[in-house]
Protein backbone atom coordinates (compact mmCIF):
# COMPACT_ATOMS: atom_id res chain seq x y z
CA UNK A 1 0.00 0.00 0.00
CA UNK A 2 3.13 2.62 0.69
CA UNK A 3 3.51 2.32 -3.23
CA UNK A 4 0.18 3.92 -3.68
CA UNK A 5 0.23 6.60 -0.42
CA UNK A 6 0.83 9.30 -2.84
CA UNK A 7 -2.68 8.29 -4.71
CA UNK A 8 -4.33 8.10 -1.40
CA UNK A 9 -2.98 12.01 -0.82
CA UNK A 10 -3.66 13.28 -3.78
CA UNK A 11 -7.41 11.47 -3.05
CA UNK A 12 -7.74 13.75 0.40
CA UNK A 13 -6.46 16.86 -1.63
CA UNK A 14 -8.36 16.77 -4.28
CA UNK A 15 -11.58 16.01 -1.62
CA UNK A 16 -10.63 18.45 0.18
CA UNK A 17 -10.15 21.08 -2.62
CA UNK A 18 -13.36 20.32 -3.42
CA UNK A 19 -14.89 21.57 0.63
CA UNK A 20 -16.03 18.00 0.91
CA UNK A 21 -16.83 17.16 4.98
CA UNK A 22 -14.58 15.68 6.79
CA UNK A 23 -16.64 12.77 7.19
CA UNK A 24 -16.95 12.40 3.50
CA UNK A 25 -13.08 12.61 3.22
CA UNK A 26 -12.76 9.47 5.48
CA UNK A 27 -15.07 6.97 4.29
CA UNK A 28 -13.56 7.91 0.64
CA UNK A 29 -10.07 7.34 1.56
CA UNK A 30 -11.07 4.27 3.46
CA UNK A 31 -13.12 2.74 0.76
CA UNK A 32 -10.03 3.35 -2.44
CA UNK A 33 -7.57 1.82 0.39
CA UNK A 34 -9.70 -0.98 0.49
CA UNK A 35 -10.29 -1.38 -3.11
CA UNK A 36 -6.45 -1.07 -3.80
CA UNK A 37 -5.75 -3.92 -1.41
CA UNK A 38 -8.41 -6.11 -3.38
CA UNK A 39 -6.76 -5.47 -6.44
CA UNK A 40 -3.73 -6.38 -4.96
CA UNK A 41 -0.60 -7.91 -7.49
CA UNK A 42 -2.56 -6.86 -10.45
CA UNK A 43 -1.83 -3.27 -9.99
CA UNK A 44 2.12 -2.96 -10.31
CA UNK A 45 2.06 -0.37 -11.94
CA UNK A 46 0.20 2.68 -12.48
CA UNK A 47 -0.63 1.97 -16.01
CA UNK A 48 -2.28 -0.90 -14.72
CA UNK A 49 -3.92 0.84 -12.09
CA UNK A 50 -5.49 3.30 -14.99
CA UNK A 51 -6.24 0.55 -16.85
CA UNK A 52 -8.50 -1.55 -14.65
CA UNK A 53 -11.44 -2.57 -16.66
CA UNK A 54 -15.11 -1.88 -15.31
CA UNK A 55 -15.85 -5.21 -15.07
CA UNK A 56 -13.53 -5.81 -12.53
CA UNK A 57 -14.96 -2.82 -10.78
CA UNK A 58 -17.55 -4.61 -10.65
CA UNK A 59 -16.40 -8.07 -9.64
CA UNK A 60 -14.96 -5.77 -6.40
CA UNK A 61 -18.71 -4.47 -5.55
CA UNK A 62 -19.93 -8.01 -5.62
CA UNK A 63 -17.60 -9.23 -3.95
CA UNK A 64 -18.84 -6.39 -0.91
CA UNK A 65 -22.26 -7.66 -1.76
CA UNK A 66 -20.89 -11.62 -1.25
CA UNK A 67 -19.76 -9.93 2.24
CA UNK A 68 -23.31 -8.84 3.10
CA UNK A 69 -22.08 -5.36 2.96
CA UNK A 70 -25.46 -2.73 2.88
CA UNK A 71 -26.92 -1.23 -0.45
CA UNK A 72 -26.04 2.02 1.04
CA UNK A 73 -22.27 0.86 1.65
CA UNK A 74 -21.82 -0.38 -1.57
CA UNK A 75 -22.94 2.70 -3.13
CA UNK A 76 -20.27 4.35 -1.21
CA UNK A 77 -17.78 2.43 -2.67
CA UNK A 78 -18.93 3.11 -6.32
CA UNK A 79 -19.17 6.76 -5.92
CA UNK A 80 -15.48 6.64 -4.27
CA UNK A 81 -14.19 4.35 -7.06
CA UNK A 82 -15.81 6.71 -9.86
CA UNK A 83 -14.68 9.92 -7.81
CA UNK A 84 -11.36 8.87 -7.88
CA UNK A 85 -10.46 7.47 -11.70
CA UNK A 86 -12.27 10.48 -12.76
CA UNK A 87 -10.29 13.14 -10.68
CA UNK A 88 -7.17 12.50 -9.22
CA UNK A 89 -6.20 9.77 -11.92
CA UNK A 90 -8.16 11.64 -14.73
CA UNK A 91 -9.11 8.50 -16.62
CA UNK A 92 -12.03 9.49 -18.17
CA UNK A 93 -13.24 6.27 -19.09
CA UNK A 94 -16.79 6.28 -17.61
CA UNK A 95 -17.99 4.43 -15.37
CA UNK A 96 -21.65 3.56 -15.89
CA UNK A 97 -22.31 1.19 -12.65
CA UNK A 98 -25.70 1.14 -12.35
CA UNK A 99 -26.51 1.75 -8.47
CA UNK A 100 -27.09 -0.69 -6.35
CA UNK A 101 -30.85 -0.76 -4.81
CA UNK A 102 -31.74 0.39 -1.69
CA UNK A 103 -34.17 -0.86 0.63
CA UNK A 104 -36.34 2.25 0.59
CA UNK A 105 -37.48 3.28 4.59
CA UNK A 106 -39.52 5.48 6.03
CA UNK A 107 -38.40 8.19 8.32
CA UNK A 108 -39.25 8.09 11.83
CA UNK A 109 -41.51 10.70 13.22
CA UNK A 110 -42.32 11.98 16.23
CA UNK A 111 -45.84 13.40 17.17
CA UNK A 112 -46.55 17.06 18.87
CA UNK A 113 -46.84 15.65 22.23
CA UNK A 114 -43.93 13.00 21.95
CA UNK A 115 -41.70 16.34 20.75
CA UNK A 116 -43.43 17.84 24.07
CA UNK A 117 -42.86 14.71 26.24
CA UNK A 118 -39.17 14.67 25.31
CA UNK A 119 -38.88 18.48 25.68
CA UNK A 120 -39.96 17.85 29.22
CA UNK A 121 -37.60 15.32 30.20
CA UNK A 122 -34.58 17.58 29.30
CA UNK A 123 -33.80 19.60 33.02
CA UNK A 124 -30.87 21.26 31.54
CA UNK A 125 -32.09 24.23 30.36
CA UNK A 126 -29.15 24.91 27.76
CA UNK A 127 -29.83 21.20 26.06
CA UNK A 128 -33.84 21.74 26.12
CA UNK A 129 -33.04 24.98 24.02
CA UNK A 130 -30.41 23.03 21.81
CA UNK A 131 -33.33 20.42 21.38
CA UNK A 132 -36.29 23.07 20.93
CA UNK A 133 -34.32 24.83 18.14
CA UNK A 134 -33.37 22.34 15.52
CA UNK A 135 -37.17 20.86 15.96
CA UNK A 136 -38.59 24.28 15.38
CA UNK A 137 -35.50 25.32 12.43
CA UNK A 138 -35.26 22.47 11.14
CA UNK A 139 -31.64 22.06 11.75
CA UNK A 140 -29.38 18.79 11.24
CA UNK A 141 -27.08 18.07 14.19
CA UNK A 142 -24.04 19.76 12.40
CA UNK A 143 -25.96 22.99 12.08
CA UNK A 144 -26.62 23.25 15.40
CA UNK A 145 -23.19 22.55 16.65
CA UNK A 146 -21.92 25.82 14.23
CA UNK A 147 -24.21 27.70 14.74
CA UNK A 148 -22.42 31.90 15.73
CA UNK A 149 -24.85 34.74 17.10
CA UNK A 150 -24.41 36.57 14.28
CA UNK A 151 -26.64 34.02 12.16
CA UNK A 152 -29.91 35.80 13.75
CA UNK A 153 -32.02 37.51 13.08
CA UNK A 154 -34.42 38.28 15.75
CA UNK A 155 -35.55 41.08 13.66
CA UNK A 156 -37.10 38.59 11.09
CA UNK A 157 -36.66 35.62 13.17
CA UNK A 158 -34.19 33.98 10.77
CA UNK A 159 -31.35 32.08 10.51
CA UNK A 160 -28.56 32.25 8.30
CA UNK A 161 -27.31 28.54 8.03
CA UNK A 162 -23.64 29.17 6.45
CA UNK A 163 -21.21 26.57 4.95
CA UNK A 164 -23.57 23.78 4.52
CA UNK A 165 -22.90 21.10 2.09
CA UNK A 166 -20.73 21.94 -1.52
CA UNK A 167 -20.85 25.68 0.10
CA UNK A 168 -24.38 26.40 -0.28
CA UNK A 169 -26.09 28.81 2.47
CA UNK A 170 -29.60 28.64 3.01
CA UNK A 171 -31.99 30.62 5.19
CA UNK A 172 -34.63 28.93 7.62
CA UNK A 173 -37.07 30.22 9.91
CA UNK A 174 -36.48 31.14 14.00
CA UNK A 175 -39.21 30.56 16.57
CA UNK A 176 -40.28 33.64 18.32
CA UNK A 177 -41.10 31.71 21.63
CA UNK A 178 -37.06 30.81 21.69
CA UNK A 179 -36.32 34.51 21.72
CA UNK A 180 -35.82 35.25 25.18
CA UNK A 181 -33.58 31.96 25.62
CA UNK A 182 -31.17 33.23 22.67
CA UNK A 183 -30.77 36.54 24.18
CA UNK A 184 -29.97 34.69 27.51
CA UNK A 185 -27.28 32.42 25.54
CA UNK A 186 -26.00 35.41 23.43
CA UNK A 187 -25.49 38.13 26.21
CA UNK A 188 -22.25 39.34 26.87
CA UNK A 189 -21.25 37.06 23.52
CA UNK A 190 -19.21 39.13 20.52
CA UNK A 191 -21.17 38.60 17.37
CA UNK A 192 -18.78 36.14 15.59
CA UNK A 193 -18.36 34.01 18.74
CA UNK A 194 -20.49 30.23 18.97
CA UNK A 195 -23.79 30.49 20.09
CA UNK A 196 -23.72 27.10 22.16
CA UNK A 197 -20.57 26.03 23.67
CA UNK A 198 -19.69 23.09 26.15
CA UNK A 199 -18.41 23.92 29.95
CA UNK A 200 -14.92 24.80 28.70
CA UNK A 201 -16.09 26.57 26.02
CA UNK A 202 -14.88 24.22 23.70
CA UNK A 203 -17.03 23.72 20.24
CA UNK A 204 -19.73 20.99 20.95
CA UNK A 205 -19.37 17.70 19.44
CA UNK A 206 -22.41 15.91 16.89
CA UNK A 207 -21.86 13.10 19.59
CA UNK A 208 -22.92 15.24 22.22
CA UNK A 209 -26.12 16.28 21.06
CA UNK A 210 -27.11 13.01 19.54
CA UNK A 211 -26.07 11.59 23.05
CA UNK A 212 -28.63 14.59 24.66
CA UNK A 213 -31.20 13.46 22.83
CA UNK A 214 -31.10 9.68 22.53
CA UNK A 215 -30.82 10.46 26.91
CA UNK A 216 -33.86 12.55 26.61
CA UNK A 217 -35.72 9.90 24.32
CA UNK A 218 -35.01 7.15 27.50
CA UNK A 219 -36.35 9.20 30.06
CA UNK A 220 -39.42 10.07 28.03
CA UNK A 221 -40.14 6.31 27.59
CA UNK A 222 -41.32 6.63 23.76
CA UNK A 223 -40.18 3.39 22.10
CA UNK A 224 -39.79 4.38 18.48
CA UNK A 225 -36.30 4.37 16.97
CA UNK A 226 -35.78 8.09 16.58
CA UNK A 227 -32.54 9.83 16.58
CA UNK A 228 -32.27 13.76 16.34
CA UNK A 229 -32.25 13.41 12.80
CA UNK A 230 -35.90 12.79 13.43
CA UNK A 231 -36.63 16.29 14.52
CA UNK A 232 -35.90 17.23 11.05
CA UNK A 233 -38.28 14.72 10.07
CA UNK A 234 -40.97 15.41 12.91
CA UNK A 235 -41.21 19.03 11.78
CA UNK A 236 -41.54 18.77 7.70
CA UNK A 237 -44.35 16.13 8.78
CA UNK A 238 -45.93 18.25 10.87
CA UNK A 239 -46.32 21.10 8.29
CA UNK A 240 -47.62 18.94 5.96
CA UNK A 241 -50.29 18.19 8.31
CA UNK A 242 -50.91 21.39 8.39
CA UNK A 243 -51.37 21.88 4.62
CA UNK A 244 -48.26 23.60 4.03
CA UNK A 245 -47.15 23.10 0.77
CA UNK A 246 -45.25 20.22 0.10
CA UNK A 247 -42.91 22.45 -2.72
CA UNK A 248 -42.55 25.78 0.22
CA UNK A 249 -41.29 22.55 2.57
CA UNK A 250 -38.69 21.54 -0.11
CA UNK A 251 -37.10 24.99 -0.42
CA UNK A 252 -36.90 25.50 3.34
CA UNK A 253 -35.29 22.12 3.55
CA UNK A 254 -32.89 22.69 1.02
CA UNK A 255 -34.08 19.61 -1.33
CA UNK A 256 -32.73 19.47 -4.77
CA UNK A 257 -35.13 16.91 -5.59
CA UNK A 258 -38.85 17.07 -5.10
CA UNK A 259 -38.91 13.33 -4.46
CA UNK A 260 -36.77 13.78 -1.32
CA UNK A 261 -39.67 15.84 0.53
CA UNK A 262 -42.29 13.67 -0.58
CA UNK A 263 -41.40 10.64 1.09
CA UNK A 264 -42.68 12.62 3.87
CA UNK A 265 -46.49 12.40 2.20
CA UNK A 266 -46.19 8.51 2.73
CA UNK A 267 -45.29 9.41 6.55
CA UNK A 268 -48.39 11.44 6.69
CA UNK A 269 -51.42 10.18 4.95
CA UNK A 270 -54.91 11.69 6.68
CA UNK A 271 -57.06 9.49 4.72
CA UNK A 272 -55.36 6.19 6.27
CA UNK A 273 -55.60 8.17 9.53
CA UNK A 274 -59.50 8.51 9.34
CA UNK A 275 -59.84 4.42 8.55
CA UNK A 276 -61.46 2.98 11.38
CA UNK A 277 -60.67 -1.13 11.71
CA UNK A 278 -63.72 -2.89 11.55
CA UNK A 279 -62.63 -4.48 14.68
Amino acid sequence: MGKYQEYIQKLERELKYRNYSTKTIKAYITCIKIFLEYLGSEISSELLLNDISREKIIDFLLYLKSKNKAPKTVNLYKESIKFFYRDVLKNQVEIDIKLSREAKKLPVVLTNNEIKTILNCIKNEKHKFIIALSYWSWLRVSDTINLHVWDFDLENLTIHIKWWKWEKDRITIFPECLKKDIIKLSWLKNWNELLIESERWWKLTTRTLQKIFSEAIKKSWIKKNATFHSLRHSFATHLLENWVDVRYIQELLWHANIKTTQIYTKVMNPKLNNIKSPF
